[in-house]
């Protein structure tokens, strides 16, 4: 009795994944400016079920910078939450292509959840194709959390590609799976310092 019920649960929740593969599949009827894949790899079981292939974690970070601070390492493609005593969370990120890599030293300006997404004219001039406007929701580019760079166009943001994590795919933007940019979103205050590492 008990092996059939757990047959039962195992052939519905095989279903439930498939169709939600699908209907996520159709659902996505454009590339925003390569956001979505990047060249990055598809199909992971880790995309399923909105994992991060690169795991967050507590790791050994001596730095000068206050407790507080966020550490962007492009050429890692890792995100530093400085906690001090020689600490830091790690995340996984994915980072500008080619091209679209930057440097320097920021602060966040503004934090939104589920943000709406505006392409910027230059993306416009690049992929006219693009839509004017998106809500914000699971479909949104932007994902669950954005924390925004000063007057920059930048964004430390959530993805609904967690399989790009790891990736140069943005142009220029920091993603983030979308439980790890709110984690991160509940630590970082307005006013935080950002420093982005080439």
């Amino acid at each position: 009795m008990l092996s059939r019920c757990l047959a039962l649960v195992a052939i519905a929740c095989a279903t439930l994944i498939l169709s939600g593969t699908v209907t996520r599949a159709q659902s996505v009827p454009f590339d925003i400016d390569e956001r979505f894949t990047g060249g990055a790899p598809r199909g992971k079981l880790y995309s399923l079920f909105g994992m991060s292939p690169v795991p967050r974690t507590t790791v050994s970070y001596p730095s000068n910078e206050r407790p507080g601070t966020v550490i962007v390492n492009t050429k890692e493609r890792r995100l530093y939450y400085v906690l001090g005593d020689g600490r830091a969370i790690r995340y996984g990120i994915g980072v500008g292509r080619d091209g679209f890599r930057w440097s320097g030293v920021k602060t966040v300006s503004a934090k939104r959840e589920w943000p709406d997404w505006t392409p910027p004219a230059q993306m416009l001039q690049r992929r006219p194709d693009l839509p004017r406007y998106m809500p914000g929701g699971p479909d949104n580019p932007l994902g669950a959390r954005a924390l925004y760079l000063g007057s920059t166009l930048y964004r430390i943001h959530g993805s609904n590609e967690p399989e790009t994590i790891g990736q140069a795919v943005s142009s220029g933007c920091f993603r983030m799976t979308n439980d790890d940019v709110i984690d991160l979103y509940g630590r970082v205050q307005l006013g935080t310092k950002v420093v982005v590492l080439q």
